[in-house]
This record gives C-alpha cells, sequence and structure tokens, in this order.
C-alpha cells in the first residue's frame, strides 16, 4: 500500500528588495543576482531619492540597498524620509569609500548596516537576508571604531529599561548576532527578537543598528571612546 503525498507547505514569502543606486550596470548585475536566489525578490529599481520614495511608497519593500551619493541628494539624508514612508523597512547602505563621519550619520539616521560595493556577491546576499532578520550588518571592529564617535546627549536617559533589555544592550554594543546574544543568555532567539522589538519601541528606533546608536547617546549602553 502506498503512502499518502505530503501536503505541500507553503512556499516561503520571498524578502522584497528594492536597488537605489544611480551606476546603471552594478544596479543591473546585483538585480540579477539577487533575483537568482529563491527567497529574494527585486520589486524596483531607483537610480534617484525621489524615485527611491515613490518605490518605498508603492512596492513595500523589506530591505532597501540605497547607495550613499545619487543625483539629486545624499542617502544618509534620505533614509528618516524612507523610514516615514515605510517604518518596517531595513535600510542598508551601500557604500564604495566612505568615511567614519558618514556612516555614524547612517547609524543615527536608522540605517541597519552597510554593505561596501566591493564586497563579494554571496556576502552581498546574506547580508540583505540578515537585514531582513533584523540583524545588524556591522563588524564588530567597524561597531567598536564607531561607537564613540556618536554624539553623546546631556540629561537624564529617556527610556525606561528592564535588567534584561540592558543586558542585551551590552552584548549588542560588542557586535554579537542575536543568535549568539540567545547562546550568552541561555534564551531563545525568539526571546532576544522580542527584546529588540521592545527596545525598538521605547527608543523609537526602526533597526538594531538605530536601537544601539540611541541608546549610545542617551547613556544608557558603554560606546567606549
Amino acid at each position: 500500500m502506498s503512502r499518502p503525498d505530503p501536503p505541500d507547505r507553503p512556499a516561503p514569502v520571498p524578502v522584497r528588495v528594492v536597488l537605489v543606486d544611480d551606476h546603471q550596470m552594478f544596479a543591473t548585475s546585483l538585480a540579477q543576482a539577487l533575483e537568482a536566489e529563491p527567497d529574494l525578490l527585486v520589486v524596483g529599481l531607483a537610480t534617484t531619492i525621489r524615485e527611491a520614495r515613490d518605490l518605498v511608497a508603492s512596492a513595500t519593500p523589506d530591505v532597501v540597498l540605497l547607495d550613499h551619493r545619487l543625483p539629486d541628494g545624499d542617502g544618509v539624508g534620505a533614509i528618516a524620509d524612507l523610514h516615514r514612508i515605510r517604518p518596517s523597512a531595513q535600510i542598508v547602505m551601500l557604500t564604495a569609500t566612505a568615511s567614519d563621519r558618514v556612516l555614524v550619520a547612517a547609524m543615527e539616521a536608522g540605517a541597519a548596516g552597510f554593505i561596501a560595493k566591493t564586497q563579494r556577491l554571496d556576502d552581498v546576499i546574506a547580508g540583505v537576508r540578515a537585514a531582513a532578520d533584523g540583524e545588524s550588518l556591522v563588524s564588530a571592529k567597524l561597531l567598536s571604531r564607531l561607537l564613540p564617535r556618536l554624539q553623546k546627549r546631556t540629561g537624564t536617559p529617556g527610556a525606561e529599561l528592564t535588567e534584561r533589555e540592558r543586558e542585551i544592550l551590552d552584548l549588542l554594543a560588542t557586535g554579537l548576532s542575536n543568535a549568539d546574544i540567545a547562546r550568552r543568555l541561555t534564551i531563545s532567539v525568539h526571546t532576544v527578537r522580542n527584546h529588540m522589538a521592545n527596545l525598538s519601541a521605547k527608543l523609537g528606533a526602526h533597526s538594531k543598528l538605530e536601537v544601539l546608536s540611541i541608546a549610545v547617546r542617551e547613556g544608557l549602553v558603554d560606546g567606549g571612546g
């Protein structure tokens, strides 16, 4: 007697990606590489900030890959506007040779991290997936260099955090992933994500990296320096 076929599982919902870059050859090549992945879907290409605003509003992306230099403005300056249009989008800066000043500004604006245009395609693809999963795309080494450059605010911190949230912030400042934090604290990744969501709500942040940026500026975590 033959066994019944297992029920078909629904296909996973692909990560929706908008790519914003005015270098057509680079953008087209990157879009083709992302489209070749079954779990990624490029829902639009934009060459200007104005086009990016329209696309983010209409295509509802999960991840936006945003070039630093665009014909009608600075990509970093567009981050806040794009977040107003789609708060849940993870905005990743595409950088060629960006200074620490630019990277710090991107962190403070709410970027989820940085991808260098010189990185291998496999690394870029992995980065898109990580950003969609709520991870920050910044190495521990770069993070330790950038955190002391954040502008500290004076006065009493505005957010009331639990002891566990402070623990997570301290580990976040060392560049650990959600999975690493879960192992360190002997809790589930799901629980870490819940804490991250609470931290984002309390601090008014759009990304894991912005959570850390705000926490350092408000004196909720030691940024070094």
